[in-house]
């Protein structure tokens, strides 16, 4: 049995990893701990906290004093952490926020754990996994091999930087204090409770809404897409070795540019349309409630400072030694993720606030037609 402080777990994908692990393992003790930002969404994970399945914490990872009581109260022996801010696009307005909550709050984090597990915390079984991402490495030419666990980091976002520096802090703390450790470097991930800032629900909401689809550039910048199921399903295979295992790449496997990924959604929903009459009541401004095709939404902008061209992460290492293989190829990872934000309308008109709305303002304005 394990006691488990899930941070950032009302986000995207520590709230999928949350209805996961407790599907998957009952009799563990889940914690989260979460500060509800914009894109922390405590109705994401409000059915195990109704069940009794985990418990919340409000609050941030950079509270060190009242982090560490919580892992003596509550025993934890794994910290897994999901808190970050994540969107590129609002660390190019804000970088001093990325540094603040990716750097320094991962930093009070390990020391909160060091702290409360004491000297012997690997002898106890004690664990800190630190989920990264794969743009710590940079970006990719056309020709080139895909990102190992050897290569050099290159990061070229203030975010990128940002867990760039998060994951050199935790390999500090395992070399340096003994603390047990363990990294795991995901792809581009996409399904359900995602905020709609990121490209997948942005381009879903907008279609249903009638509202112009941005593309960045050509759209021609190739990401490896990986359903967040499969990467809950890695992050398990990891936990289960032990934390001198070190760092995990984590990829789906499919390498495709924006601009294809966005015209398989607008096929999606037109789809679903015509499948499902009732849809077009339910969102009359959505080009397939009149017939036309959604992909007629799409606009080319102006592309992002310092856009990374193409990522792809070689999951060879967690293939061969842990047995790894992707549940959910992108083709009905996609159908499911469009299905999932038509039939869960509620959460994301909940999430879908000021803030998120004067940030798409600030961003596309000026850049994208009625």
């Amino acid at each position: 049995m394990k006691r488990l402080l899930v941070t950032g777990g009302a986000g995207f994908i520590g709230a999928n990893f949350c209805h996961y692990w407790c599907s998957t393992h009952p009799l563990d003790r889940v914690v989260v701990l979460d500060a509800l930002t914009y894109a922390g969404n405590l109705a994401s994970i409000a059915p195990l906290i109704d069940s009794g399945k985990l418990r919340f914490e409000r609050g941030d990872i950079g509270e060190r004093s009242r982090v560490a009581a919580l892992i003596t109260e509550e025993a934890i022996d794994t910290v897994v952490n999901f808190a970050a801010e994540s969107h590129v696009d609002r660390s190019l307005e804000d970088p001093a926020t990325f540094l603040r909550t990716n750097v320094l709050g991962t930093q009070a984090l390990l020391d909160a754990a060091r702290g409360a597990w004491g000297a012997d915390a690997g002898r106890r079984g004690c664990r800190f996994h630190h989920v990264s991402t794969d743009e710590v490495y940079g970006s990719l030419g056309p020709g080139a091999a895909a990102f190992t666990e050897s290569t050099p980091y290159a990061p070229n976002s203030p975010y990128a930087a940002s867990k760039a520096a998060a994951d050199h802090l935790v390999r500090a703390y395992s070399h340096s204090f003994g603390l047990p450790c363990s990294i795991s470097n995901c792809s581009n991930n996409y399904g359900p409770y995602q905020f709609p800032e990121k490209l997948l629900p942005l381009c879903i909401l907008n279609i249903l809404e009638g509202r112009p689809l941005p593309i960045y550039g050509d759209g021609q910048q190739i990401r490896d897409w990986l359903h967040v199921s499969d990467h809950c399903r890695a992050l398990e295979l990891i936990l289960a070795q032990p934390a001198a295992s070190g760092t995990w790449n984590v990829g789906g496997s499919t390498q495709e540019p924006n601009l294809t990924v966005v015209g398989m959604v607008c096929d999606l929903v037109d789809r679903a349309f015509a499948a499902e009459r009732s849809l077009a009541a339910r969102f009359p401004s959505c080009p397939a409630a009149g017939g036309r095709a959604s992909r007629t939404l799409i606009r080319h902008v102006q592309d992002r400072p310092g856009h990374d061209r193409r990522y792809a992460v070689d999951s060879t290492r967690i293939r061969e030694r842990l047995g790894f293989a992707i549940g959910t190829p992108l083709a009905p990872g996609l159908e499911d993720t469009v299905r999932w934000y038509l039939g869960n309308e509620g959460w994301w008109r909940s999430v879908v606030s000021g803030d998120y709305r004067q940030w798409y303002a600030r961003q596309y304005a000026g850049k994208v037609g009625a």
